[in-house]
């Protein structure tokens, strides 16, 4: 049953050889074994789970057609709302929220018949790109437990990537989905800002969120994608009209498509096998029919900086309301009003978070305004032309998710402007609102996994979906499991 494909486990639900009830106890038992190890979950909610399922059950033994997934369990980052489950954003300041009410996008999982049993261990408030910087420990690598999972998603792809979870919700702000597929051998899509709301999802910088999906290969994720995707009146950025429909397909041509690879792919800051494995995936596409052509990335010294301009200052106004007055953590060691604001906040959060909201604090300031954030929104403007000029030539442009594979845990802190270098690659998708989907493509020799991105143009995320379906129909490396096994 672990084995199993979503779309897969809930065919066999719906054909009565497996009970929503049996697949639900399969992963807790999954959990139990595995994630002492990993440290994926911050919550398990196996009480409510159980519940669901027996609600589901009743759904489709009336026959009711919920859904492709429905039966199908699944886990949540833990900045995504939950109804009366523990929402922490793994960060003190909220170690003890629970929401009274639920994302849309979860609103819409549980329509679909789908079970959450659980809650995502991550980066405070999603900041930071290793899992390492929450409040409940880092997140280990399935691969190899002494490495990094990536980050901010890393329990995400961890659970999935661990057998804990068949698919998870996760977001990305600047990489946050893709980076944990890549250094976790899982797949998951990162879709057009816009496409999915995100109503309920604990804001970092709200014009580069965007919440996605992560499974094991693509029509797994395509599924979810459908399920969570379309227009929603609570979230006014969300200006879909209407969900995105995937069929699965067994097609491995490609004919004509035109590809643009970034020739930074294979210059001396990537590492020579991931170099070598985005090059076998280059050559896959051709082989496909597709036609590549390398370019250079415009303005690419540049998107780095803008990216953390603007993402610090959204970050320094989106946190500011944590004050430990409404809701969340407060210091209990305050004697006046002052004190009370003061020993909150440097309580309740971690140092990243601290030293992202002082720089935005900086970055805003009237001495720095004009000089820093309003330069950077107009970087930003032409970092989006750029790419509108790449998309009068390509169809969608490869690159890589990173230039290594899994470092060791606590080898971020040691190279922080390393894990900056790779911004290059992920943040100017989210600085551009576009779609992106990371694929596994291969392991370097140790046994680590390599992953690459396909980049579209706005709402093209069916496009990029088929053009990932054609190479998983020509490729294994999404078959592979940690341990050697295989699905």
């Amino acid at each position: 049953m672990l084995n199993m494909s979503a779309v897969s486990l809930s065919k066999a639900i719906k054909e009565k050889k497996i009970t929503v009830a049996e697949a639900v106890e399969a992963y807790l038992d999954a959990i139990d074994k595995n994630d002492k190890q990993l440290n994926a979950f911050i919550t398990v909610a196996k009480d409510y789970a159980r519940k669901r399922a027996t609600v589901v059950q009743e759904q489709i033994d009336k026959g009711e057609d919920i859904s492709p997934l429905a039966g199908v369990p699944i886990a949540l980052k833990d900045n995504i709302s939950t109804k009366d489950i523990l929402t922490t954003c793994a960060s003190k300041m909220l170690e003890d929220y629970v929401p009274v009410f639920s994302a849309t996008v979860v609103e819409r999982l549980e329509q679909a018949g789908m079970i959450v049993i659980g809650k995502l261990n991550m980066d405070e408030f999603g900041m930071g790109s290793s899992s390492e910087t929450g409040l409940f420990g880092p997140v280990c690598n399935p691969w190899d437990t002494t490495r990094v999972a990536g980050g901010s998603s890393g329990g995400s792809a961890a659970a999935v990537a661990g057998g804990e979870v068949p698919l998870a919700l996760a977001s990305d702000t600047g990489g946050s989905i893709r980076q944990p597929c890549a250094f976790n051998g899982v797949t998951g899509i990162k879709p057009t800002y816009g496409s999915v709301s995100r109503h309920g999802a604990v804001a970092y910088a709200s014009s580069l969120d965007q919440v996605g999906v992560i499974g094991w290969d693509i029509n797994d994720c395509a599924a979810l994608l459908s399920v969570i995707s379309g227009p929603c009146e609570k979230d006014s950025t969300c200006i879909i009209s209407k969900s995105f429909k995937f069929e699965p397909s067994q097609s491995e041509q490609l004919a004509g498509v035109k590809i643009g690879v970034m020739r930074s792919c294979f210059d001396d800051n990537v590492d020579s096998e991931v170099g070598e494995a985005l090059n076998a995936a280059v050559r896959e596409f051709e082989a496909a029919g597709a036609i590549v052509e390398e370019f250079d990335m415009p303005l690419a010294e540049y998107i780095a900086p803008v990216y953390h301009a603007i993402a610090c200052a959204e970050v320094s106004s989106n946190l500011s309301k944590f004050d430990g007055f409404k809701y969340g953590h407060r210091s209990s060691a305050a004697k006046t009003l002052s004190e009370a604001y003061c020993l909150t906040r440097n309580e309740g959060f971690g140092m990243e978070v601290k030293k992202r909201m002082l720089a935005g604090a900086l970055i805003l300031s009237a001495d720095y305004y004009e000089e820093f954030y309003v330069k950077a929104l107009r970087a930003r403007t032409l970092i989006k032309e750029a790419y509108n000029d790449l998309f009068k030539r390509f169809d969608m442009i490869l690159s890589p998710v990173t230039t290594t594979t899994a470092y060791k845990l606590g080898e971020s802190e040691k190279d922080p402007v390393k894990m900056q270098a790779e911004d290059v690659y992920n943040a100017s998708v989210n600085l551009a609102g576009l779609p992106s989907v990371a694929l596994p493509c291969g392991f370097a020799k140790g046994g680590l996994p390599i992953g690459f991105q396909l980049i579209g143009d706005s709402f093209s995320d069916e496009e990029l979906i088929k053009a990932a379906q054609v190479y998983q129909n020509r490729t294994t490396h999404h078959t592979k499991r940690p341990g050697g096994g295989m699905a």
